[in-house]
């Protein structure tokens, strides 16, 4: 492998939350207890990516008291930087989480409005400053859709990478619960987007963002194929557009990943996952896998192998954050699930 990530570093942007779990399987109006960890797609994604080497560089607002301090505790174990977070505000954003089962699906529950990052000053943040030394910046639909004053920040943050030359990735990420301000992502997403050289998306946000349909009648590597010419006229730095998809079969997951990149389309193998210990995340995880692939220099064929491999490892771990070595992920790739113990 041709590793270079000792020259890289990647700032993101985002809102770092509380996740509160409802314990032992029950269900919101059964809570007695809750399981507190630390989430958010950005996060998600710089947690795995100083796991595997990368200088990460995470930018937020929080609130100046203990629960911030927790939560970026918890960024830290990882190596991730938060030297550029900066403080005010009165509250951070939680989330609430019902997990489901092969039954019902898992439900969130947003407490987001007005929390510290909803209410970040567009000039609070210095991104000439920050963004030094910097070679990629990385962003998600999820900021904008928490407020107008988060997306203004966005845009800010992502003029400046462009302005420096950096490399920008950016994450669809649609939620539906979010954009709740009075703006459309569809007003919004585009002109953020423009500047994007790497994405990730998928087929319904697409359509939400770009109104950019395809018949759902076809296959999927021919829609993911005829989406990325869409998108090459709407996002013209655009480079390398990655997804992944998730089915069901009874009660088996089938997670697989397509990429076009350098002019090629690229597809992993269709993985079949039996048991899902956590879904949340294993896009985030996605993501950052082909993110590090690329800033490896691997094949087209590897890094779509790779960025799937981390989404589907990232189902096996409780909580947000895919807890997992290149190790790991190399020998998944290579002899893919085991139930052997390894010792």
């Amino acid at each position: 492998m041709n590793t270079n990530t000792s020259q890289t570093k990647i700032a993101t942007f985002g809102e770092l939350l509380l996740r509160m779990g409802i314990a032992n399987g029950n269900r919101f109006t059964q809570a007695k207890e809750m399981q507190v960890h630390i989430g958010g797609a950005e996060a998600n994604v710089c947690v795995l990516l100083s796991q595997l080497g990368i200088n990460t560089n995470y930018i937020t607002r929080l609130p100046n008291n203990d629960l911030s301090q927790l939560a970026l505790n918890e960024l830290h174990k990882y190596n991730v930087n938060t030297t550029d977070c900066i403080y005010g505000g009165d509250r951070i954003g939680l989330y609430f989480i019902e997990s489901g089962n092969q039954i019902r699906q898992s439900q969130v529950i947003y407490d987001r409005n007005n929390s510290a990052f909803a209410t970040i000053a567009e000039d609070e943040i210095n991104w000439d400053k920050v963004l030094e030394n910097t070679t990629h910046f990385h962003w998600s639909g999820i900021s904008p859709g928490v407020s107008n004053e988060a997306g203004l920040v966005c845009k800010k943050a992502i003029l400046a990478a462009h302005n420096k030359g950096l490399t920008i990735s950016s994450d669809f990420n649609f939620r539906t619960k979010l954009w709740q301000y009075g703006k459309s992502p569809s007003e919004i997403m585009p002109d953020l987007l423009y500047y994007s050289t790497i994405t990730v998306a998928d087929l319904d946000s697409t359509e939400i963002y770009f109104g950019i349909k395809t018949d759902k009648n076809d296959s999927d590597s021919n829609r993911f194929q005829k989406t990325y010419q869409l998108l090459k006229e709407k996002m013209p730095y655009l480079k390398t557009l990655a997804m992944s998809f998730r089915k069901s079969e009874g009660q088996t997951h089938l997670y697989s990943g397509m990429l076009f990149h350098e002019g090629k389309f690229y597809e992993s193998k269709q993985y079949l996952i039996h048991l899902v210990t956590d879904q949340i995340g294993s896009g985030d995880a996605f993501t950052a896998g082909l993110l590090y692939s690329l800033k490896n220099n691997l094949s087209g064929q590897e890094c779509i192998d790779w960025a799937t491999a981390c989404g589907v490892i990232k189902q096996s771990v409780v909580g947000d954050f895919a807890i997992t070595t290149s190790e790991e992920i190399n020998h998944f790739i290579k002899y893919g699930s085991s139930n052997r113990i390894n010792r």
